[in-house]
């Protein structure tokens, strides 16, 4: 998989402006478009995320979310939401106002590759977030199923996203872990 045609992403209006590079712990990077990653790999916030072309003096919205799940038939809860951050300082993924804290990949045991999609929009200047976007700091389910970036980037008034990219993910045995964690 190589193109945004190819990964069937109709969560997103049109083609990101460019690439989306993005650095876990250990040394573990998105580099392909579709590359598939496991649950243990992108357990923990990323550290770093880069492109080409970042304006230090703009602000970004930063979304991850999982168009599978739980699975991608029927994806009942399309979109699940992993993470939402405004207001996020060029390449700098440790800045910003976070509406959902990170949780990683959490592909249910037998319904295959899962597709998580960073998207990274522009903004015009600082943004407060929508009044009916509840802030989900804490690592539960609660609220972040049947979200949708698509809706989000509206209702924030932001253009295509300037830059995005999208690993795959299938359970592995990290997964019965976070699931703990996000008990409600």
């Amino acid at each position: 998989m190589t193109t945004w045609d190819d990964l069937e992403l109709h969560e997103v209006d049109e083609a990101p402006i460019s690439m989306l590079r993005i650095e876990y712990q250990g040394g573990v990077e998105i580099k392909t478009l579709g590359q598939e990653l496991t649950p243990t790999q992108v357990k923990d916030r990323p550290l770093k995320m880069s492109w080409d072309a970042c304006d230090k003096s703009k602000l970004y919205t930063v979304i991850l979310t999982d168009p599978d799940a739980p699975s991608q038939e029927p994806p009942k809860f399309r979109e699940w939401q992993h993470y939402v951050a405004i207001n996020v300082h060029c390449c700098d993924i440790s800045t910003g106002d976070v509406m959902s804290g990170y949780i990683g990949s959490g592909p249910p045991k037998g319904t295959g590759l899962h597709r998580y999609v960073w998207l990274v929009y522009e903004q015009p200047g600082q943004i407060s977030p929508p009044e009916d976007l509840p802030r989900l700091l804490s690592t539960s389910s609660k609220g972040r199923a049947k979200f949708s970036a698509r809706t989000l980037r509206k209702k924030l008034g932001l253009e295509r996203p300037m830059v995005a990219t999208c690993y795959q993910a299938k359970w592995d045995n990290y997964v019965p872990t976070l699931y703990e964690q996000l008990k409600d």
